[in-house]
């Protein structure tokens, strides 16, 4: 029963609460649109988009969004943050539910200081962690402080 759709005169979930995802808030939340966003959208279009913390902070960019495919859920957008001319960047795991969608200012938010950021376990491109292992999965909700994407 709690899978059913809604019909047209049900109330529906506001889009920007949800228990399993990314947060979406700002005037474009609510409007509907013709075509994609802000609530469904291709991943290739959020590549790219920057990231900022609650003080208007540059935390980074979206470089990529990783599926976990058999369960069909975003877990994690890889964040790449630092380095000069992309060299000596380095790339963090960021949990999908950590990150809010900003209409209003067109970039994501993560509630983190460039210092938290700074000292977050991260990897070069070069050489990723095992991201389907669950020891490591959980050591990264933790860290940022929100539950686990398969709970």
């Amino acid at each position: 029963m709690a899978n059913r759709i809604p019909t047209n005169n049900e109330p529906r979930p506001s889009p920007e609460i949800t228990s399993t995802g990314s947060r979406v808030v700002g005037a474009g939340a609510a409007r509907p649109h013709e075509g994609p966003g802000p609530r469904i959208m291709a991943a290739d279009t959020l590549e790219g988009n920057d990231v900022r913390n609650p003080a208007d902070e540059d935390l980074g960019t979206i470089e990529h969004i990783m599926l976990d495919v058999p369960n069909g859920r975003i877990a994690y957008a890889v964040l790449s943050f630092g380095g000069f001319l992309r060299m000596g960047e380095k790339l963090f795991a960021v949990p999908w539910r950590a990150l809010t969608l900003d209409t209003d200012k067109h970039c994501f938010v993560l509630n983190a200081s460039k210092e938290l950021l700074e000292k977050a376990p991260g990897f070069d491109k070069d050489h990723w962690p095992s991201m389907a292992d669950e020891t490591w999965a959980a050591s990264i909700h933790d860290y940022y402080g929100v539950p686990l994407y398969w709970h």
